[in-house]
């Protein structure tokens, strides 16, 4: 994980001040007001709407589906080529096993559900070190630090320091909210319907009990609490005998409503963060859908990738050119994806026709491969068992 208490916008400049947030209940009004905060035409401010994406990432399904694809995007094999198209297998292999540089993919990817990162390189030992800046203290549409998110004041504008553009690095849409912004009004309801029905179940679990008595003789009350008390710790309450209660029986007391209301915001969240509802639908799924959910879903890491390849060879490459790591003419990409399964079956059915490279099939299917298998009624002869 990247650090993002230290991170400086140059080395002049103050620290981050820590804030401290108290966990309070969130809702469509907190939304809204970081909305309008955050699109204002004149001072635009992001920090209430990141203080928000961090609540909602609490939720398990939300962090999930973000983390699941995020891996998949970092553990894709990628190459350096030279202006020849020939792969430099050396810087490769050296960025692949890098921190710092795994760091900035990641950054790369994030800047597609948060809309915007900005990152430090600093130099550690031999290598470098990573710093994802608190997208709290970043205004990226007037490019302005805050190390105080909550003084106006004082800023500093990372887009004017000379570190800008080579030690600082900047991924990302300057008006673009990010996908948690869609995935905000989901999480709430969610978790309104969560803490509801925790609540139905509280009262509807264990079924409360009603005891009627003289309310006006004291010592029948006291009687009957005793009573009520000691059989348990289910809810209970007393009424006159000359009254009458009885529950409401509707379908809110099963807690279907609230069932239905997180089953769509979970579905919400899934179509959105990954095209589709993958593994989760157990009573509906099937191997069809999933299959299909899972194409769909690697449509978007493809997508991913290739945002990820701009990225890299329009800003990171020209900075570490100008850091020494690399030199001119060398680019980032990632090698074609390809349909294993459609791609063997083809390569089987070509077997008996055609002699295929053992090397090939062991790099692309990593089947290893020693030679060339013998007709079986050439090993039966070679066999003296047979003669």
């Amino acid at each position: 994980m990247e650090n993002t208490h230290n991170a400086r916008v140059g080395k002049q400049t103050p620290k981050i001040v820590e804030k401290s947030l108290a966990r309070t209940r969130m809702d469509v009004l907190n939304w809204n007001q970081a909305l309008n905060m955050a699109r204002k035409a004149d001072n635009p401010r992001r920090h209430l709407i990141h203080n928000l994406y961090d609540e909602i990432m609490v939720d398990a399904l939300l962090m999930s589906q973000v983390e699941n694809r995020r891996l998949m995007s970092l553990s894709q094999k990628f190459i350096i080529r030279d202006a020849n198209g020939e792969g430099n297998e050396e810087l490769t292999n050296r960025l692949q096993t890098a921190k710092w540089f795994s760091d900035i993919i990641k950054a790369i990817i994030d800047s597609r559900f948060y809309g915007h990162s900005l990152v430090e390189l600093d130099t550690q030992g031999e290598g470098f070190i990573t710093t994802l800046f608190r997208r709290q203290n970043i205004e990226p549409r007037t490019g302005r630090f805050f190390p105080d998110y909550t003084d106006e004041g004082k800023f500093v504008p990372f887009r004017e320091l000379n570190e800008y553009g080579t030690w600082i690095l900047e991924f990302g849409d300057n008006r673009d909210l990010g996908l948690l912004n869609n995935a905000v009004p989901h999480v709430l309801f969610k978790r309104f319907a969560e803490s509801a029905w925790s609540e139905l179940c509280e009262i509807f679990g264990i079924p409360p009990r009603v005891l009627k008595t003289n309310t006006q003789d004291r010592a029948m009350v006291n009687r009957a609490e005793k009573m009520l008390i000691d059989q348990g710790a289910a809810a209970w309450f007393i009424i006159d005998d000359s009254e009458h209660f009885e529950f409401a029986d509707t379908a809110n007391t099963t807690g279907d409503v609230y069932k239905g209301l997180m089953q769509f915001a979970n579905s919400e969240i899934s179509m959105l963060i990954s095209g589709a509802i993958v593994a989760q639908d157990t009573v509906n799924g099937n191997r069809s859908k999933d299959e299909s959910a899972r194409e769909v879903l690697q449509q978007l890491i493809n997508s991913d990738l290739s945002f990820i390849e701009q990225n890299m060879n329009d800003i990171v490459m020209p900075a570490l050119v100008r850091l020494g790591v690399a030199t001119e003419g060398l680019s980032f990409a990632y090698p074609e994806t390809q349909d294993l399964e459609q791609l063997w079956k083809i390569t089987h059915e070509a077997l008996p026709f055609f002699e295929v490279d053992p090397e090939w099939v062991t790099e692309t299917f990593g089947i290893k491969v020693t030679g060339n298998k013998q007709p079986q009624q050439q090993l039966l002869s070679a066999n003296p068992f047979f003669d």
